[in-house]
């Protein structure tokens, strides 16, 4: 994973009870690059995760991530950007947040830029979370069984712990 070191730095500090959506979230991380569903959700999912690890707190309040066969899927942003299949999405308007949520998402999508969408899809095939969140099914098979944030916040923490982000 490799260059996250602001993490442990960034998790001293509480934001203010900063609560989103996962559109608006969505939005910013597209104002910033164009990019396919897939990697979108993993974005997303990777900022949902990172954030409730660190600040014990929800980034936004709308929709958990479901376990399916091609990773963390957020409900609200399928439906939003199915359509788009496998091509990019077109570039967003920049919303307007706050300073310190601006610098947690940039600090995200320059963690997780440099991969693609299916190399972030292996990735989290690989993290407990959404293993867990499958146990028991076959790989092909469809699933809506939510990850778990105890899970999460349990399997990041320990990331971050055991040092193996920087």
């Amino acid at each position: 994973m490799g260059k996250v070191i602001w993490l442990s730095k960034m998790g001293e500090e509480k934001m203010n009870n900063i609560i989103s959506n996962v559109e608006t979230i969505a939005n910013y991380f597209l104002s910033e690059e164009s990019m396919t569903p897939k990697k979108l959700q993993k974005v997303c999912y990777y900022a949902y995760s990172w954030y409730l690890t660190l600040f014990d707190d929800y980034l936004f309040d709308d929709g958990k991530f479901q376990a399916w066969v091609h990773g963390p899927v957020n409900v609200v942003l399928y439906d939003k950007y199915k359509r788009y299949g496998w091509r990019n999405i077109p570039m967003a308007v920049k919303p307007n947040l706050d300073h310190q949520l601006t610098e947690f998402l940039d600090m995200i999508l320059n963690t997780y830029k440099e991969f693609n969408g299916d190399q972030l899809e292996n990735m989290t095939h690989n993290e407990t979370p959404w293993i867990e969140a499958r146990w028991g099914l076959a790989p092909e098979q469809p699933s809506n069984n939510v990850i778990n944030d105890i899970t999460i916040k349990n399997f990041y923490y320990k990331l971050m712990e055991d040092g193996q982000v920087e």
